[in-house]
């Protein structure tokens, strides 16, 4: 597939790899250039000779420099190149230290793919982890309780490590999803002046969630699945594919973004049906310091293709099946809701059906940015209700809209709205940082 130079610069791990991307695309730089229908490479000449080459089936990268970056700067020069220059990247054999990488890709995709887990050891397996979860949750059960007779007032002094301390023991239960929540409970207090309004929401669910597990019997399969998907137990890709939903649309690449901790990060990428209107998130998870390694649809673009649901009793987390089509730029009007109280309608009917969600993919029709005098940003629909957006600065979604109504795209998590795209005059802008 052929990139744009906009979708290259989304490949990037920030902005400055970017720059120094772009830095590296003239041919005065490389040599040995070459390409075939798997890769594209070639030896960059910087402070030693850098042997760099490209994936074309998901943009996979690897280089001999130093670089602690994933793509590198080499990689993305490459890519730019390729890009403004095709001539200067022909169509030839590819050298053996790019034939051995491809090689060898192939052969860990077989492995994984081919990797043997009996039933037996499967339900062993699962067996011991349901006790440590069930004991993990009867001693978080304790702790809300005694946090909940002490009163909220104690955890304004509290540091993070008190929160930090009862994620580590849900990770030794083997309950990661409750961990993710703990941690992400720990940043709520003095965050905001309602601060101790989130934080017993947050509490709320986390104790439903508790209870819920405790009565999986009670719950319709659904209900059973989200419930056991919030705790943090997982599918395989054939086991979504087999008991969730399988959806064929023409997909809009919405955008997305990065967030993480000092070992993982997590890509969210939200993607909306032309024909179905159904919002569908996919998740992609990388070792600091790695890349991310799977195929994921671009910002900005539209495609036909299979997207498979995990099951739920409202399906939100995707993962693409297959593509059935190559990709366009999103032109047309985004299929998206016509003002916002119909779309936090959604959203309630939304958390309604599954409690646990905590973003939702947002396409707003005919809505203008506006800045407040206190250096707030919002959106606006024609009706005159707002959303507040993400800290930060957002005079590139401004200067777009023209102080007009545009389409808008973002992320929703129930407080504030992070724009990703905004489609205006017939073309869709990227908006923020997306890698």
């Amino acid at each position: 597939m052929q990139l744009s130079a906009e979708q290259i610069a989304t490949l990037a791990p920030d902005a400055r790899a970017a720059a120094a991307g772009r830095k590296l695309e003239s041919p005065d730089h490389w040599q040995k250039l070459g390409r075939n229908d798997a890769a594209l490479w070639g030896e960059c000449r910087g402070s030693a000779l850098y042997h760099t080459r490209v994936s074309l089936a998901d943009t996979a990268t690897k280089c001999s420099c130093p670089s602690h970056k994933f793509p590198c700067k080499h990689a993305l020069g490459l890519l730019f190149l390729a890009a403004h220059t095709p001539a200067a990247v022909p169509e030839s054999p590819p050298p053996d230290w790019v034939a051995e990488w491809l090689t060898k890709r192939a052969e860990d995709a077989t492995k994984r793919q081919t990797r043997a887990d009996t039933p037996t050891t499967r339900s062993k397996r699962s067996s011991k982890r349901e006790a440590l979860v069930q004991q993990g949750l009867d001693s978080l059960d304790l702790w809300l309780a005694d946090l909940m007779r002490n009163g909220l007032a104690t955890v304004e002094t509290q540091p993070v490590t008190f929160w930090e301390r009862q994620a580590a023991r849900m990770v030794d239960a083997q309950a990661p999803g409750i961990a993710a929540r703990l941690k992400a409970i720990a940043t709520i207090p003095h965050s905001s002046p309602d601060w101790s309004r989130r934080l017993l929401n947050a509490l709320g669910r986390l104790a439903l969630l508790i209870e819920a597990y405790r009565n999986q019997s009670a719950l319709d399969p659904l209900s059973q699945e989200d419930v056991r998907q919030a705790t943090g137990w997982t599918l395989t890709q054939e086991e979504v594919i087999e008991r969730g939903q399988v959806i064929q649309d023409e997909w809009y690449c919405l955008g997305r973004h990065v967030t993480g901790d000092e070992r993982l990060r997590t890509r969210f990428t939200h993607l909306l049906g032309r024909k179905t209107g159904r919002s569908a998130l996919v998740l992609h998870f990388s070792p600091v310091g790695r890349p991310f390694t799977e195929e994921t649809p671009l910002p900005g673009t539209r495609q036909c293709a299979e997207v498979a649901f995990w099951p739920s009793a409202y399906p939100q987390r995707a993962l693409v099946r297959s593509t059935l089509a190559t990709p366009s730029p999103i032109t047309d009007t985004l299929p998206g809701a016509a003002s916002i109280g119909a779309y936090l309608g959604e959203v309630a009917r939304a958390t309604g059906c599954q409690p646990w969600l905590d973003r939702f993919g947002c396409a707003l029709l005919g809505v203008t940015p506006v800045r407040t005098d206190d250096g707030l940003w919002w959106v606006r629909d024609h009706e005159g209700y707002g959303l507040p957006l993400t800290s930060g600065e957002y005079w590139d979604a401004l200067a777009l809209s023209g102080g007009s109504p545009v389409d808008l795209a973002g992320e929703w998590d129930g407080e504030v709205l992070r724009p990703l795209g905004v489609r205006t005059d017939g073309a869709y802008y990227n908006i923020g940082e997306q890698r």
